[in-house]
C-alpha cells in the first residue's frame, strides 16, 4: 500500500494528472482530425489560377451583350483600345 501513497500524491495531483490526461489524448486527437482534413481536402485556389483574367475587349463585348453600351460607343471604345496611345504624343 505505500507504494500508491509514494511522493505525496494527494487527490488533487491524481485529478490534475487524469485532466492532463484527457486533455493530451484530446490534443493529439484534434491534431490527427486536422491533418487529415488538410490532406484530403480539395484544393480549391489551384482552379481559379487557371482561368485568365478577362481582356478589356471581353469587357467591352460584355457590356455590349448586357445593354450597357450601344453599337456605336463600343465600336469607339474599341478603336480607342486598339490605337497607337504613344502615336498622340
Amino acid at each position: 500500500m505505500m507504494f500508491w501513497y509514494d511522493h505525496g500524491v494527494s487527490g488533487w495531483g491524481w485529478f490534475a494528472m487524469s485532466v492532463g490526461m484527457v486533455l493530451f489524448w484530446a490534443l493529439i486527437i484534434t491534431a490527427v482530425v486536422l491533418l487529415l482534413r488538410a490532406v484530403n481536402s480539395p484544393h480549391e485556389h489551384t482552379h481559379t489560377l487557371a482561368t485568365p483574367p478577362p481582356t478589356p475587349e471581353d469587357i467591352l463585348r460584355e457590356r455590349l451583350a448586357r445593354g450597357e453600351i450601344d453599337e456605336e460607343e463600343y465600336r469607339r471604345r474599341l478603336s480607342t483600345l486598339h490605337s497607337d496611345p504613344l502615336a498622340k504624343g
